[in-house]
């Protein structure tokens, strides 16, 4: 089907969309060019199966375009359309954050556990701020601190905050710009929960992940430095200044990493520490907590 032609049905429009995408060796193609007509056309799935047969309008059509285009060129769907669903929340994104996923609501998961009503908590690397407002969201009387280096993820972070704050109008939550702890006080901030999703990929690594995620999102949320390890080392460290006596410290962490941040963790003086494993078994958050006092 050419670009050109008019009066395109649904189904059409949908199986010129899968043709370009496999074309362009897109990863799951069907699934992205019918998620990116239903958005356009405000459908769903149904739609496809019933109503093939359904016009698509001229400007439905030029968008439909406009976006497969996009997405040949490998820009993630999320991107695109500037949403993404986590933990049964909508949180926008752009090229300057993250897209969030499904494996980092373990991290979310898991904090639950240990998370009780009025607790203080810290979001560092905190990105679009998913991990965060997905916290006080489902809890009660907690207040948030989410710290990212980079300005532009903050901004992401302050319009997610404006519309997880219409579904639930007693978030409390403040964002800091600041290149980890760097711009933080201890004598000023105290927190019961620290969690973090840092950058864990190692430098020589990054150029060999799918374009997706080489080419579009932010490197600087990506690079864990020579060894991913970087900055694990560095919170641990600096999160014993901050966290009272009995906090817990949560990281996410890759498939492979878990006997390392573990050791990185114990070396601090953390104690308690579980690495829990995804649901295809493979290490995802670390978790532990800090027994001694602060001075």
């Amino acid at each position: 089907m050419d670009r050109t032609v008019e009066g395109w049905n649904y189904r059409q429009a949908y199986e010129w969309g899968v043709a370009r995408l496999q074309e362009a060796e897109v990863a799951e193609a069907e699934l992205n060019a019918r998620l990116l007509l239903e958005y356009i056309c405000k459908t769903n799935r149904n739609t496809l199966l019933v109503h093939g047969e359904r016009e698509v309008t001229a400007a439905e059509q030029e968008c439909y375009v406009k976006y497969i285009s996009e997405r040949e060129a490998h820009k993630p769907l999320q991107y695109i359309v500037g949403v993404q669903e986590f933990m049964g929340l909508e949180f926008l994104v752009d090229e300057n954050v993250l897209i969030p996923r499904q494996d980092t609501e373990i991290l979310v998961e898991e904090a639950m556990r240990h998370l009780h009503d009025g607790m203080r908590i810290l979001d560092m690397c905190t990105g679009s701020g998913c991990i965060l407002l997905s916290l006080l969201y489902y809890s009660n009387g907690c207040t948030g601190l989410g710290v990212d280096v980079s300005e532009q993820a903050l901004t992401v972070a302050g319009r997610n905050t404006e519309c997880i704050s219409k579904l639930k109008n007693d978030i409390q939550v403040e964002f800091l710009q600041s290149d980890l702890f760097g711009q933080l006080s201890p004598d000023e901030w105290e927190f019961e929960m620290i969690v973090s999703n840092p950058p864990y990929i190692q430098s020589g690594v990054i150029d060999t992940l799918m374009p997706e995620v080489r080419q579009f999102e932010p490197r600087i949320a990506l690079d864990g430095m020579e060894d991913g390890l970087y900055f694990y080392r560095k919170i641990a460290r600096e999160a014993k200044q901050y966290l009272a006596g009995g906090g817990a410290l949560l990281f996410e962490i890759g498939y492979d990493q878990g006997e390392a941040v573990r050791e990185i963790m114990a070396a601090e003086g953390f104690t308690g520490i579980e690495i829990i494993k995804d649901f295809a078994g493979l290490d995802r958050v670390a978790f532990a907590t800090l027994s001694i006092l602060r001075n």
